[in-house]
């Protein structure tokens, strides 16, 4: 039953911090892995081959990503607890601003500013130094790579050739065409000496278990923070499709990664000896690193934790599972939220029943070319407020909707996303802003801040992409 004295907006909160919570790395650790009798377990089921964390063997942690510090942690206090001498860990991961804390044997380096989500001099550095200590270990050492999104830009070492400026350019070129992840991702590993297998392909260790957090849709491996332990194949051509598409080639951006996918593309053709890959993501490197991948979690996990906490507020809740490739824009996605929240709201009022909606994605965004500030959960529900606004109807005073990076970053900005209800709706219109301009100069930040209907959390130290709910009542 709805308790009558709640908000809307309460309620919103409530299931946002639900869905962050559960894929929270330490919660996922603790909730998954174990070191039982000196073997690490996964599901208490051994992981095949055993790995055994006795022995004298040094163990090197590297990796990046907006989850890594947690990600560092966990695994610190797993190993503390299963007896793992720290004198045998080192090694060092990449966070963003603000994600930074300590981490016994393990150096948490911040290497970008917050809400800028490109490679920086510094991020280059770190990877670099990864790369020199994955490559001085021995057959009896273990490398733990920490991997999740975000890691594109913490973990990047560009190509001989390839200024960090120009990688930069064609990715900020790539992103503002609209290009999704997946799209971005196979340029980055085409551009990069770390992505696309290249951080396991360094390793001289007779070992490399990377434990993965996933903020791409489907969570396939090869493209979380551009598959540092795992190869893709094909990557010089589909780059330069990607590029050709959004007209990258033509304007000229990036010319000096484009002589060197052709080139690529020349050398390679049909003659590359590529590994023997499960699908599970194990494998082993020319060097005789055997590496193997566990994903610990990703959008699902927290769609099902929102619809969860939506249930136990007493909205019976429809929950859908974010599909990969839809390729929805973010005015799209706002203006369906908007359109099923009003067929809620006309239900409820026939049946008195809470009703809700909790889905995962990540939309893209297609900036014109004079453009203003925010991000695509921003974007979705200005178009949600527009998609209403825009016709005789007001706001009904039942509906709230919300668009969240469980990140807590949404574009380059310091929101998580945006909510909208009747409260932030009648705001818009007392102080006479135009929605329908904020969303088609993608101009939303602006919009969402004077009426109330920003989002803002901090960096929440995880990253499994977006999360988005309507409710009426």
């Amino acid at each position: 039953m709805i308790v009558n004295d709640r908000s809307l907006r309460d309620d919103l909160a409530t299931i946002r911090m639900a869905a962050v919570d559960a894929v929270l790395p330490r919660r996922l650790f603790t909730r998954r892995l174990a070191v039982v009798a000196g073997e690490l377990v996964l599901d208490n089921q051994p992981l095949t081959p055993p790995l055994v964390l006795g022995g004298r063997g040094r163990i090197a942690v590297v990796g990046g990503g907006k989850a890594a510090a947690g990600m560092a942690a966990g695994l610190g206090e797993l190993l503390a607890g299963g007896g793992v001498a720290a004198a045998r860990i080192t090694g060092l991961v990449s966070v963003p601003q603000g994600c930074g804390r300590p981490v016994a044997g393990v150096e948490v380096r911040e290497t970008r500013p917050a809400a800028a989500n490109l490679p920086t001099p510094a991020a280059v550095a770190a990877t670099r130094e990864m790369l020199a200590l994955v490559a001085s270990l021995g057959p009896d050492d273990l490398v733990i790579a920490l991997i999740s999104g975000g890691g594109s830009a913490l973990v990047a070492a560009p190509r001989a050739g390839i200024p960090l400026e120009e990688k930069i350019a064609v990715t900020t070129w790539l992103a503002n065409a609209g290009a999704d992840i997946t799209q971005l991702n196979l340029v980055r590993r085409a551009a990069s000496d770390v992505k696309g297998g290249g951080l396991a392909r360094a390793s001289t260790a007779g070992r490399m278990l990377v434990l993965v957090l996933s903020d791409v849709i489907g969570d396939p491996l090869r493209s979380i923070a551009s598959g540092p332990c795992l190869p893709e194949a094909g990557d010089a051509a589909a780059a330069l499709a990607v590029l050709e598409r959004f007209g990258a080639i033509a304007a000229g951006v990036a010319p000096r990664l484009v002589a060197l996918l052709r080139a690529d593309v020349s050398r390679a053709a049909g003659t590359e000896q590529r590994p023997q890959i499960t699908s599970t993501g194990s494998w082993t490197t020319p060097r005789g690193c055997r590496v193997d991948h566990v994903l610990l979690g990703g959008n699902a996990e927290a769609v099902a934790a929102a619809a969860t906490a939506a249930k136990q507020l007493g909205y019976c809740v429809t929950v859908r599972q974010a599909m990969a490739g839809c390729g929805e824009t973010a005015d799209e996605v706002g203006r369906r939220l908007a359109h099923e929240g009003l067929a809620l709201v006309a239900a409820t009022v026939v049946d008195a029943r809470a009703r809700g909606i909790v889905e995962g994605g990540e939309a893209v965004v297609r900036l014109p070319r004079d453009h203003g500030i925010g991000g695509r959960n921003q974007q979705t529900v200005a178009a949600a407020l527009a998609a209403v606004l825009g016709t005789p109807m007001s706001w009904p005073p039942g509906l709230a909707v919300a668009s969240i990076g469980t990140d807590g970053e949404d574009g380059p900005t310091a929101a998580a996303g945006g909510h909208a209800d009747a409260g932030v709706a009648a705001k818009i219109t007392a102080l006479r802003l135009d929605a329908a301009a904020a969303v088609a100069g993608c101009d939303a930040l602006p919009l969402l801040a004077a009426a109330g209907g920003l989002v803002v959390t901090g960096p929440t130290g995880t990253n499994v992409a977006d999360v988005r709910i309507v409710l009426a009542r």
